[in-house]
């Protein structure tokens, strides 16, 4: 087979988008005859029927939603080349591609980046960041898409390099005044009489709470689901029910959404991050200098003090103040 043309393969795309040959010649700026000549083409280089011709456009044949899909994947592919070259003729000497969890999003990993993005010998490197489902960033690393992850180590990483980033807990997200927000921790077990808040079926979090439910043999009632911590705290908030998510990303925000953090003792809601590629000896300098960073960072982090000791120090705290009020009045 003959190699493939970027070019027909965008304007194959195009036709496979609009199902119209007539629509994407006036999408891409191309008379429509001459797309039907490139699909000719295209459809002698692969040896096979890529459209089936309808009254009101055409639609892709089995083959040609095969070739769909390699096709965006290599558009995209050439896309980002045309960006990094041109990035590199700004004065950009390396740029890293990273993917990253909506928790990992929220919690440390975009002030790690800036910190190691404000190192003078780093001033040349660009880190783009996107977020993604463990699974999607599993899959696009293995594809080579992009060179480094960062994810919860639940996922299925086989095949994969890692290295240790950080370590979160999973805790349950209470109004003030609802029993649970009493307690120094809990077990899930115990939340399963409430309504919840979840996030949408394709995140880990959620595979993995369905699994802890499962095993006590108890159904776990979602009454909201979101797609964001900060719709989960508004929620929450409003009544509508409780929210597991990492502590680290609710602490934060749990005075101003009038909310109550507890954290969760099953041994499952310790969590390892971790930073996912396929091979660390192809990776290019500027994601080892990136990767040897946020392994860094990870080791300095001070290691969580116990639920109940973290929990006591919040009040032993506020009882100090008080006191301090008290005697200055």
């Amino acid at each position: 087979m003959r190699d493939l043309d970027l070019t027909s393969l965008r304007l194959f795309v195009a036709v496979c988008e609009t199902r119209n040959i007539a629509r994407a010649g006036e999408q891409q700026h191309i008379v429509a005859s001459a797309i039907s000549k490139r699909l000719a083409q295209l459809e002698a280089t692969v040896g096979a029927q890529l459209f089936e011709r309808r009254r009101r456009g055409v639609v892709p044949t089995p083959a040609g939603e095969i070739l769909l899909e390699h096709a965006r994947g290599m558009l995209a592919g050439a896309d980002r080349v045309a960006r990094d070259m041109a990035a590199y003729g700004r004065g950009v000497k390396g740029l890293v591609r990273m993917l990253a969890t909506v928790s990992t999003m929220a919690e440390f990993l975009p002030d790690d980046i800036a910190r190691f993005l404000q190192v003078a010998e780093h001033r040349e490197i660009r880190v783009d960041i996107e977020e993604a489902l463990s699974r999607d960033l599993v899959r696009a690393i293995r594809e080579g898409s992009a060179s480094l992850g960062v994810c919860w180590d639940a996922a299925d990483l086989e095949g994969l390099q890692t290295r240790t980033y950080r370590h979160d807990q999973l805790a349950i997200i209470a109004p003030r005044g609802h029993p649970l927000a009493q307690r120094p921790q809990c077990r899930f077990e115990d939340t399963l009489g409430d309504e919840h808040v979840g996030l949408p079926g394709t995140t880990a979090v959620h595979s993995l709470l369905a699994r802890a439910a499962a095993i006590v043999g108890r159904p776990l009632h979602y009454r909201a689901v979101v797609s964001t911590f900060d719709a989960s705290l508004r929620c929450v908030r409003a009544g509508l029910g409780i929210a597991v998510m990492p502590r680290e990303v609710a602490e934060p925000l749990a005075s101003s959404f009038h909310v109550e953090v507890v954290p969760l003792s099953d041994p499952w809601a310790q969590r390892r991050l971790v930073i996912c590629f396929r091979d660390q000896a192809a990776l290019s300098p500027a994601a080892r200098l990136l990767v040897e960073h946020l392994e860094a960072a990870g080791r300095a982090a001070a290691p969580p003090l116990p639920a109940p000791a973290r929990r006591t120090a919040r009040r032993d705290g506020a009882q100090r103040k008080t006191r301090r009020s008290g005697s200055s009045s």
